[in-house]
């Protein structure tokens, strides 16, 4: 059976980057390999990564000189990565909102009949999903223009950064850069959406609750960035309407 590849994409986590929860489950996990991509940090991020790929041979690293923003740092590594090695390959944010714990879970959904998987954060009385409240209506709001104007499919959470694809789906839909800096996410359903059509979305992409996420309250999005979320929505719409 093919392992699944996991990218993260690093960019400064020097001072939030949780290495002791990589060294713990690393020395208990082999279902996983990790794929880290430094993009271009100034910081001692590539040192820390470079331990990890010293010490586990399930740990790769990337180097990126220059940073070109978490988008094009995992469309980098998608199309660097060798498809006969890995069947699925999966992205994950360096903070682990959500936790290497809970990407290995919805690793267990892959199946000939899921072929993109959504982590998605759905607040249920058997979960624990912690979100800052400003964010989490802005997050519906957005969704809910996504999902009724442009996407036009019954998908919860576009957001959230776990992910895993079928690597020949992967290197298809990532082709091509990105015109969003952070909304790539439905970029990808787009694609999949212009590529396959919508009815092979309802039937191969599968969104799967997360049990646990908690917000670690250093996102990378500024108040400014919430600003210009509108003007890259309309790129996405204008982009993909062609």
């Amino acid at each position: 059976m093919q392992k699944i590849c996991v990218i993260i994409p690093c960019y400064n986590e020097g001072l939030r980057f949780n290495i002791e929860a990589y060294n713990q489950f690393l020395n208990t996990h082999q279902e996983l390999d990790m794929c880290f991509v430094n993009d271009g940090s100034s910081d001692n991020t590539l040192d820390l990564l470079n331990q990890l790929q010293t010490r586990f041979n399930t740990v790769s690293v990337m180097n990126l000189e220059k940073n070109v923003g978490k988008a094009e740092a995992i469309r980098y590594a998608v199309l660097s990565i060798s498809a006969e090695n890995y069947k699925y390959l999966g992205y994950l944010d360096a903070d682990l909102s959500t936790s290497l714990d809970e990407m290995l879970r919805i690793s267990t959904f892959t199946s000939e009949s899921a072929k993109f998987i959504l982590g998605s954060r759905i607040k249920t009385l058997n979960t624990s999903i912690k979100r800052n409240p400003l964010r989490h209506i802005l997050g519906r709001a957005l969704a809910t223009i996504v999902n009724t104007l442009i996407l036009k499919l019954p998908i919860y959470d576009t957001q959230c950064g776990a992910k895993i694809i079928k690597t020949s789906l992967a290197k298809d839909i990532f082709k091509q850069p990105f015109v969003s800096k952070w909304l790539f996410d439905i970029e990808l359903l787009l694609r999949i959406n212009k590529l396959k059509g919508s009815q092979f979305c309802k039937q191969y992409i599968l969104e799967v609750p997360l049990k646990k996420w908690h917000d670690n309250g250093n996102t990378r999005i500024t108040f400014t960035d919430f600003i210009f979320i509108p003007i890259d929505l309309l790129k996405i719409y204008f982009q993909y309407q062609k």
